[in-house]
């Protein structure tokens, strides 16, 4: 069986994913709040996921030019 590890290796980078999710669900919407969001539907959070990893690609892709 496999292991599913999803702490965070690098401290620093805490804040700067979080402020990323709370950017990226501000842009399509959805108002999330400090701590516990489990009240959101599948949806929300789909959205949220998709546009946090859509700014991470613009971001390494601006970086490599």
């Amino acid at each position: 069986m496999s292991n599913s590890n999803n702490k965070i290796n690098v401290p620093e980078a805490k804040a700067a994913l979080n402020k990323l999710k709370m950017e990226a669900a501000s842009e399509v919407g959805v108002n999330l709040k400090d701590g516990y969001n489990g009240d959101l539907t599948s949806r929300q959070a789909g959205q949220i996921g998709g546009n946090m990893v859509k700014k991470m690609i613009e971001s390494y892709e601006n970086s490599v030019k």
